[in-house]
């Protein structure tokens, strides 16, 4: 899990995402920064509602209307190649980066894998369609290779999805996200419809192809405990901000922002005393009338009065990032 490089693939600067309506606009991502680091896994975690969908499909321009990204950048770096902000980029110019640079493995592969074309077809069009050199029987070998990496056998190319194991049909489908090779691959909680033995299968075959394949990944969930196993880095988001970005174990053995705390302590370990878990009281903000200082003072145990008057700005402790002002003095 250790990126063997820090260099920079993916640079996201003051990106944020607005949500149109008669009655007002929503900001569901807000001024969000990170980088992406080849060979590395990011996790991003938070609630239902915090952002997370809404910010991947910003970063791969998948967003349909009434979504907007309002502000930002974001910067995609090419080896030998000029940087590119994706933002700027015409429909024809990302079709080209699209699969070969990025791809996206989406929460539900029922939805995702044509129903009605066969699965060798679908990754031969995918093949076929960003490399045109390439004959119809060289698609369907390179097709096969990546499926029996994934743990698919080959001849599963002639299956239709609902002849597959919901398990198979993920795990055909992230092979499908690396047909072309990219350097960034989003995985938008992709062990969702899976029973947990599944899930522990499909992470681990992901950890695998990721250390053979070097590309860097992109991970969303809401569940923290299972990115504590995979990331290499862990970003929180809450409210359409991120609050905290830093090494998992870092984040996992002293979190610095409540919020993380919160999620870590909302599952049990395996092996601990007994104890009492206690909820996270209180729901995520509207975002229609976000609250003035902190959008998680509301629900924060340890808030105090300049928490709800001043908006916390994103402070580096180590090598974690954090915005919260129990962190910048401003209590005192």
């Amino acid at each position: 899990m250790t990126s063997t490089a820090r260099q920079a693939v993916l640079e996201v600067a003051g990106l944020s995402v607005d949500y149109l309506s008669r009655s007002g606009t929503v900001r569901a991502v807000d001024g969000v920064s990170f980088t992406l680091h080849r060979g590395e896994i990011l996790g991003l975690a938070g609630e239902s509602g915090s952002g997370k969908t809404s910010l991947i499909t910003a970063l791969l321009r998948l967003q349909r209307p009434p979504a907007v990204t309002s502000a930002g950048r974001v910067t995609l770096h090419r080896d030998g190649d000029q940087p590119v902000d994706l933002l700027r980029l015409t429909e024809r110019q990302l079709r080209g980066l699209r699969w070969t640079r990025l791809s996206i493995v989406m929460q539900s592969a029922m939805d995702a894998l044509n129903p009605v074309k066969r699965l060798g077809a679908q990754f031969v069009d995918v093949l076929r369609t960003h490399d045109r050199s390439l004959s119809r029987s060289a698609a369907a070998s390179r097709a096969a290779e990546i499926l029996q990496l994934a743990g698919i056998p080959g001849d599963r190319l002639t299956a239709y999805p609902h002849e597959m194991s919901g398990g198979m049909r993920q795990r055909a489908l992230i092979a499908l996200a690396l047909a072309c090779d990219p350097d960034v691959v989003v995985m938008d909680e992709p062990t969702t419809a899976v029973d947990v033995v599944m899930q522990r299968s499909i992470l681990s075959k992901v950890l695998d192809l990721q250390s053979r394949l070097g590309f860097a990944v992109i991970f969303v969930t809401h569940d923290l405990s299972l990115l504590l196993e995979l990331a290499d880095r862990v970003a929180i988001m809450y409210a359409g901000r991120l609050v905290e970005v830093g090494p998992t174990a870092e984040l996992y053995r002293d979190p610095k922002h409540p919020y993380t705390r919160a999620l870590r302590d909302s599952f049990p370990p395996l092996r601990a005393p007994l104890t009492e878990l206690h909820g996270l009281p209180g729901s995520a903000p509207d975002l229609r009338r976000p609250a003035v200082g902190c959008r998680f003072a509301p629900r924060c145990p340890r808030a105090h009065d300049a928490c709800r008057e001043l908006e916390p700005q994103p402070i580096t402790i180590g090598a974690t990032e954090v915005s919260c002002l129990l962190h910048s003095g401003a209590e005192e």
